[in-house]
């Protein structure tokens, strides 16, 4: 994993994006924040157990369908599956451990709103 500031790269709103394998973060505190790069990383081996490009095209397939589900891209992108795993077990820096593969599947069909 590498860490790197690109804070041009990253969009309104956010504050890093992980492109296996770097994390691409706005700022440079966030090198030393446990919280976001444990969420990266979280993203980072869902990225691996996809093959990498795969993981993003369901990203995106996903998004749009959140999208047309909620009517609003913040709740489409709060409920993406990936995205739900990552912020869900971001505190646990011990999860990557004992995360089975494909565990963003649970993640699937309990929407939240």
């Amino acid at each position: 994993m590498f860490l790197i500031v690109a804070k041009y790269l990253i969009p309104n709103g956010y504050r890093g994006m992980a492109v296996f394998p770097f994390v691409l973060m706005k700022y440079s505190s966030d090198k030393t924040n446990p919280t976001f790069v444990n969420h990266e990383k979280i993203h980072l081996r869902q990225q691996l157990e996809m093959l990498i490009l795969p993981f993003f095209i369901w990203y995106f397939l996903e998004y749009l369908i959140r999208i047309l589900q909620y009517k609003s891209t913040a709740l489409a992108y709060q409920n993406i599956s990936f995205e739900r795993e990552a912020y869900a077990n971001e505190t646990d820096y011990d999860y990557l451990k004992k995360r089975p593969f494909f565990k963003f599947r649970n993640y699937l069909t309990l929407q939240q709103k």
